[in-house]
């Protein structure tokens, strides 16, 4: 196996959430001070008076509370479509063998593999030499797809490879690495390269968060009673607020100190723009179909079925040795989601040899996997570039 670590941080480790919620006060009052001696120091150095402060606050009011819908930064043109999805072409040559992104699909816009012009998995990709560049657009649920199962998605993902040559590089993020493993596993043939980015595979290792919060679960004695509440919430979907409200109190602290580090850069237009970059994408909520998410929590979540070849996809048993291809596995040292040892289990059940397995430990959170200027540079340009060059045709 060909692995290479960038840094020595123990992946698998987590404080749990109870020492999450336990260090809460402490956290909360740490990120208030910092913010407001932050801003203290900035007010002084600029000579600000009363006038200052109320126009510092009320700016930083509109950049905590303004919202608009996420947009893709890089043109494209949508070739197929579903009620569920859009498949996007960013394709700039065709000469190469395709590659389909399938984003995170976790109550936001997949925009986030396309975030800025600075932090694009797209514009690595096409700059690192894979121009034959496709990405599944997930849609946000409606009543008429609450339905929507995991069948669904494997159909859609194989009509789109269809679509574009029959063949392709499979790239996803977290969800959209597991669902990228599973169709790689019942199309074997169909895949030149499997690529994933902070993806579970094997749910019950190492230590995450969610983990966490599932053997919580467990002790109300139907680990399934929340997830059934939340979709009947949503009238059959799950909306997309309460998995943001759920990764929220995942980490109960990051809200206040993101605020808290607003008010102390206030003064800075490039930060407060960046602020509302991020909110725009992390607030606009995006509802999952009810039943696709509920399967999620019960096969894959809570019974780990993926890794135990016992998981059924429209009457056939997803049977991960069945996947030879080259695989690329990035995790996240800080990835309080999926940390490292969930997705490189892949290595351990697929069949592909090891020295065409690369794993890379880098030193980034959940979402810096995807997003993270210096991950893009380092580790994802590096990895697209070896793709491009088993991509030939």
């Amino acid at each position: 196996m060909s692995s290479s670590t960038a840094t020595t941080a123990d992946p698998g480790h987590s404080s749990g959430q109870a020492a999450q919620w336990s260090d809460f006060p402490l956290d909360a009052g740490l990120a208030l001070w910092n913010g407001w001696t932050g801003y203290l120091r900035s007010a002084i150095a600029r000579g600000a008076g009363p006038l200052e402060f109320a126009e510092d606050a009320a700016e930083w009011w509109r950049a905590s509370t303004v919202r608009a819908k996420p947009t893709w930064v890089t043109e494209h043109t949508e070739v197929l479509a579903w009620p569920q999805a859009r498949l996007l072409d960013f394709s700039t040559d065709t000469d190469l063998l395709p590659t389909l992104l399938l984003p995170p699909q976790a109550g936001h816009a997949s925009t986030i593999a396309d975030y800025n012009a600075d932090q694009s998995q797209v514009l690595t990709a096409r700059d690192a030499g894979l121009t034959n560049f496709y990405v599944l657009d997930w849609l946000g649920a409606t009543a008429e797809t609450k339905d929507s199962t995991i069948e669904t998605y494997i159909r859609i993902i194989d009509e789109s490879i269809d679509h574009i040559g029959g063949k392709a590089n499979l790239m996803g993020d977290c969800q959209g690495g597991w669902l990228a493993t599973i169709y790689a596993a019942l199309h074997p043939e169909k895949v030149n390269t499997l690529l994933m980015g902070g993806a579970p595979i094997d749910y019950h290792a190492g230590n995450s968060a969610i983990l966490d919060s599932m053997q919580q679960m467990k002790k109300l004695g139907d680990e399934m009673l929340i997830y059934r509440a939340l979709v009947s919430l949503g009238g059959g979907n799950h909306l997309g607020l309460s998995q943001i409200n759920g990764f929220k109190l995942l980490e109960p602290a990051e809200e206040i100190k993101r605020l808290s580090a607003l008010w102390a850069n206030i003064a800075d237009p490039n930060y407060v723009q960046r602020h509302i970059d991020f909110t725009n994408w992390f607030e606009w909520g995006q509802d999952v179909p009810g039943a696709f998410y509920l399967w999620i929590v019960e096969h894959l979540f809570v019974n780990n079925e993926l890794v135990q070849r016992k998981l059924i996809v429209d009457g056939t048993v997803v049977d991960l040795a069945a996947i030879e291809c080259p695989l690329f596995l990035l995790a996240g040292s800080r990835d309080h989601i999926t940390p490292a040892p969930q997705q490189f289990a892949l290595a351990t059940y697929a069949s592909t040899p090891d020295d065409a397995v690369t794993t890379e430990i880098v030193d980034a959170g959940h979402l810096g996997l995807f997003m993270g200027r210096s991950v893009l540079r380092d580790h994802w340009a590096p990895i697209f570039t070896k793709v491009a060059e088993l991509s030939r045709t």
